[in-house]
């Protein structure tokens, strides 16, 4: 695959609840081996205490997304309990030219959009290697009600059968061997040379 010397990468994390997504995003950017970002999602819901603009999410008010939205200035977006998500578009490609790594963590639907709009966007789906071990890990959480347990097992059944549409599936049964696998995927991309960060 060919690509633009210096601009940067788009890498887009999916996976079910349970899967171990985030604490993978965590500890690849806490490496550091790459110009990592995280992607900033612009909402319309309100701040909680303690978020601010532009670092935890765009606020924006319905009209603003909207406007924004028919502009196309997003990536993707959807509507989850009440209120609106995106992916800026203009963040994104300046994080790009900028030579950034832009790692998005979206779901399924989200990540075909990004791929529509982005061929070159590199899709990671990350997976336990049962539906028996989310499970397992969402009952371990103790956070989640036995009708959410369920609601959850039966959107990672649908989220697998997405599987196809991305370019590597990570099974993240053990964290280091996960993380050591998505950075071997980075490296790949990077044609092996990795840049140095102080």
């Amino acid at each position: 695959m060919s690509r633009t010397s210096g601009r940067g990468k788009l890498i887009v994390i999916s996976g079910p609840s349970g899967s171990g997504k985030n604490t993978l995003i965590r500890e690849l950017l806490r490496r550091s081996k790459w110009p990592l970002v995280l992607s900033v999602s612009a909402t319309t819901r309100p701040p909680r205490p303690g978020e601010k603009d532009g670092v935890d999410y765009f606020f924006m008010t319905d009209e603003q997304f909207r406007r924004l939205a028919d502009q196309g200035g997003f990536l993707e977006y959807a509507r989850y309990v009440g209120h609106w998500y995106g992916t800026p578009r203009e963040w994104v490609e300046r994080q790009l030219e900028d030579g950034k790594w832009v790692l998005l963590e979206i779901d399924v639907q989200g990540a075909l959009q990004i791929k529509q709009k982005h061929p070159d966007a590199v899709l990671i789906f990350v997976r336990t290697s049962s539906l028996q071990e989310y499970e397992r890990r969402l009952r371990q959480r103790g956070t989640e009600s036995e009708q959410d347990i369920k609601r959850r097992l039966e959107q990672a059944k649908r989220e697998l059968e997405y599987l196809p549409y991305y370019d590597y599936v990570v099974t993240n049964d053990e964290l280091e061997q996960a993380v050591n696998q998505i950075e071997g995927i980075l490296d790949q991309l990077g044609g092996g040379q990795a840049c140095t960060q102080s």
